[in-house]
């Protein structure tokens, strides 16, 4: 499992061809995450509680100090498979390392049970569909957290 954590002024996720919002919100962290063949349901519960308690936003000496749940600010979440890409055997990327799309479906609504469990308030995509995203960084503020 891999997440990459942007801390956001705002963000949303807006689907292609019929321009509807799927996903939007102010400050808080957008949040790409994409999972790999053998990923289990613990490791899900486990970045989800590391991001639960990430301490990036700014407090009132604008120091990164504080979680979203702290400050009251949003998490948006995004499935993103190509975050398994191969590029080692040349051009075009292979992603036979991806989890298969019903697996990875199971995988990603649990990370974002996970995190409303926590009181999070968290926005989402729309898994597997085609969709343009705008973010608006703050900082920027870039986290990895990968196997």
């Amino acid at each position: 499992m891999k997440i990459i954590v942007q801390r956001v002024k705002e963000a949303k996720v807006v689907l292609i061809p019929d321009q509807r919002v799927v996903g939007k919100i102010g400050e808080g962290l957008f949040v790409l995450v994409g999972f790999k063949k053998g990923d289990t349901e613990k490791e899900v519960a486990m970045l989800a509680e590391k991001l639960s308690k990430l301490r990036v936003m700014k407090d009132g000496e604008k120091k990164m100090n504080l979680s979203v749940k702290e400050i009251g600010a949003s998490v948006l979440v995004v499935s993103q498979f190509t975050l398994y890409a191969d590029t080692k055997g040349g051009n075009r990327p292979s992603f036979i390392n991806a989890e298969d799309p019903v697996r990875a479906r199971q995988l990603y609504e649990l990370f974002v049970n996970k995190l409303k469990e926590k009181d999070i308030k968290v926005e989402t995509g729309s898994f597997g569909d085609y969709m343009q995203i705008e973010t608006v960084m703050d900082g920027p503020v870039t986290i990895v957290y990968s196997d």
